[in-house]
């Protein structure tokens, strides 16, 4: 039987993520996933492609979703009222505009002296109707694409055992910044083939493979770039027909709800591999 073992949610976008044992799924994804977003002054998105030292940042939301503290090793926390009623201004999240409500000026300084860069912090207003693509259309907050991000053990142990064969060693999961992690699905990159799943009393369906980046290349506590893997033992065996390396799957929510570690997750709709 295939459960839920890890769930994790990432409140600013390219920051360290926050695990839990139990989370709202709303349309969006996990409740308070990327629904803030670092930007340079001029609007434009930051990730760890070009700002690795957005991992060693710590964010804390609080369930409510008022206030957010930004903490990270050697500089003083930052604690935020989160405002959800400022002026909307324009950001640009890989070249399509969106619209992002400004944190203040606090925010700014923290970010810019950390990041070595003039950044601000902007939240997603409350009426964000971004619609995602895929196979099933769906929403999200700042995400790369869709919903929620799912990996199965078994295809994280697959790569374990071939980065080992070629001397590499195994990578930690914080690498690939799941929302999801499946266990009990015995053939690795099941999830490629699961396009509707029923977990508790959510329900998912496939929107397509996550063709992964540099950010996996990121040492995810330390901030630096860390080397060729696992983009090198990837490539010889998970291109995709369409491009690009795949490695994991993202889907849109048809169903909201809550879930928890431990909830049993039932494949109800198979379909054909895109890789």
């Amino acid at each position: 039987m295939a459960r839920v073992v890890e769930l994790s949610y990432y409140p600013v976008k390219g920051c360290a993520g926050t695990s839990v044992r139990e989370a709202p799924l709303t349309p969006a994804g996990l409740a308070h996933d990327r629904s803030f977003m670092v930007v340079s002054e001029e609007g434009v998105y930051r990730t760890q492609r070009r700002n690795p030292l957005l991992a060693v940042i710590r964010p804390r939301i609080t369930p409510d979703g008022d206030h957010l503290t930004l903490t990270a090793a050697g500089t003083e926390s930052l604690h935020l009222r989160v405002d959800t009623s400022g002026t909307r201004q324009k950001v640009d999240l890989f070249g399509t505009a969106y619209q992002g409500i400004d944190q203040g000026d606090d925010a700014a300084h923290w970010l810019s002296d950390l990041l070595g860069a003039p950044s601000r912090l902007v939240r997603v207003p409350p009426e964000h109707d971004r619609v995602t693509d895929g196979l099933t259309a769906g929403t999200s907050g700042y995400a790369d694409s869709c919903a929620l991000h799912v990996i199965s053990r078994s295809t994280l142990d697959l790569l374990d055992r071939r980065m080992t064969d070629r001397g590499a060693g195994p990578l930690p999961l914080d690498r690939f910044r799941p929302n999801l992690v499946v266990d009990g699905w015995d053939d690795p990159h099941t999830e490629d083939r699961a396009h509707r799943l029923r977990i508790g009393g959510t329900e998912l369906a496939y929107a397509k493979l996550a063709i992964r980046c540099a950010v996996t290349l990121v040492d995810q506590h330390t901030g630096t770039r860390a080397g060729p893997e696992p983009l090198r033992t990837l490539a010889t065996y998970r291109r995709a027909r369409q491009g690009g390396i795949a490695f994991g799957t993202k889907y849109a929510v048809l169903r909201p709800g809550t879930v928890a570690v431990g909830d049993e997750v039932e494949v109800v709709g198979w379909g054909e591999s895109e890789l």
